[in-house]
């Protein structure tokens, strides 16, 4: 029996040094309803309900609201990346179309100047 009491009592100890550390350093405007010196005093003075009161009512909790978004992990799951990578491949795409447009009529271009009886000034290598 007087295992568990010091059990008990070894916990309750490590508990108000928690509370107390934690109280100690907690921001000005992380501190609810009583002041740092009050809730310092609370703590120590009442060795079970002091901590237990610190962690439920003294303490600001975090916002989960206020955390920034979660970045994907891989290249392939983050939406902006992929939107970069289909949009540089429609413009290379684009432009290799361009070209070969561009190659498409310069070779009718030559093949109409080759095929032009009437006019011989046109053909290659008649000059």
């Amino acid at each position: 029996m007087a295992r568990l009491f010091a059990l008990v009592f070894l916990l309750q100890i490590a508990m108000a040094v928690v509370a107390l550390i934690s109280c100690l350093s907690a921001e000005p405007e992380e501190i609810r309803r009583l002041p740092r010196l009050a809730w310092a005093a609370v703590i120590v003075l009442l060795p079970v309900a002091g901590p237990v009161l610190w962690f439920m009512a003294g303490r600001a909790r975090p916002d989960r609201g206020a955390q920034a978004p979660r970045r994907p992990l891989a290249p392939d799951d983050d939406p902006d990346f992929l939107r970069t990578l289909d949009a540089d491949k429609a413009r290379r795409d684009r432009e290799q179309f361009e070209r070969w447009e561009e190659d498409l009529r310069r070779r009718e271009e030559e093949l109409r100047r080759d095929e032009d009886p009437k006019n011989p000034e046109l053909r290659n290598g008649d000059a």
